[in-house]
């Protein structure tokens, strides 16, 4: 079996040959997958990765390039279908273990926009997570950071102790491109946190991995999927229809914000968006502001402070 020292060049040959006598795909059909292929693997090139290496994560970015491009639903549901394929060829010819398109979801083309939640769904999902389990109060914490910061899970899964700035009431965040913003976080978010603190505290972590937030059972750090399948569980026993995510904690943050009347970009500097032209706006805008309007604006900070009479 070759290694990740396959060339791209050789490994294109062989699909294109797979394609063509075993699938028996038409050169019409042949000539457009190879051509998806061609963007995907001239986006690992650029990003100095062999696709034999990708990840979740590194599809998913390739498909936020390709979407930044202009490339619409349609035209990304058709690549990503060519994506799937190829790396289905990769496990079937040995040449990787796990496909990383698995849990890959595809663009929605009837709408727009993704799912969104409301608060009160959010408390449904919450309420539905057993807190006399070890894990119980940690998964509430995820759900509470990711719905009050408006985090990416890959932000979420790599946060640090280190990165927390309890008494200012902060998170510094590694974004794309290990860029790295200061987020604010509410107090029901580090209410959240010092619960499952208690329990982490009582864990035996595993070399290496001390610095982490949000651990597993075994005292490692998190993976996407794992915080994927557990709100996807959790929404089912809360009886959310709904197809949710992490992300769709991550929209729900910046819809809230919005409909509370904060300022747009305000939010947008929060996500962390890496397009300069999205960027250059933000650059003027301090931290002080930034914080005023997540904790005027966002619902659970308005709840809090009526819950607490502050």
């Amino acid at each position: 079996m070759e290694t990740s020292k396959e060339t791209s060049s050789n490994l294109v040959k062989r699909y294109q040959r797979y394609l063509k006598l075993e699938k028996g795909h038409p050169e019409n059909t042949l000539d457009a997958y190879l051509r998806d292929l061609d963007k995907l693997l001239n986006y690992f090139q650029g990003e100095g990765k062999s696709p034999l290496e990708a990840e979740l994560e590194d599809i998913e970015h390739f498909a936020a390039t390709v979407r930044d491009l202009g490339i619409g639903a349609r035209s990304l549901a058709r690549i990503l279908s060519g994506v799937r394929q190829f790396y289905r060829y990769l496990v079937l010819d040995g040449y990787i273990k796990n496909d990383p398109t698995e849990l890959l979801e595809s663009p929605k083309q009837s709408q727009h926009l993704p799912e969104v939640l409301s608060t009160a769904e959010v408390d449904q999902i919450q309420q539905a997570i057993d807190l006399s389990k070890w894990e119980g109060h940690r998964n509430k914490a995820i759900i509470e950071v990711l719905f009050s910061c408006g985090l990416r899970v890959s932000e979420l899964t790599q946060l640090k102790l280190s990165h927390l700035y309890i008494d200012e009431q902060f998170v510094r965040v590694m974004g794309k491109g290990s860029k790295e913003r200061l987020v604010p976080i509410s107090p029901r978010a580090l209410d959240e946190l010092g619960y499952w603190f208690i329990d982490r505290n009582q864990m035996k972590i595993k070399e290496g991995e001390e610095d982490y937030v949000f651990l597993n059972r075994r005292g490692a750090h998190l993976t996407r999927t794992m915080i994927l399948i557990m709100l996807k569980q959790y929404a089912k026993e809360a009886g959310i229809e709904k197809t949710i995510s992490p992300h769709t904690l991550r929209h729900s943050f910046a819809t809230a914000l919005l409909e509370g009347g904060a300022n747009l970009r305000a939010i947008q500097a929060m996500l962390g968006h890496e397009s300069i032209a999205t960027t250059e706006i933000y650059t003027h805008i301090d931290t002080t502001t930034l914080r005023k309007e997540i904790l005027e604006h966002h619902p659970r900070n308005i709840r809090y402070r009526e819950e607490h009479k502050l």
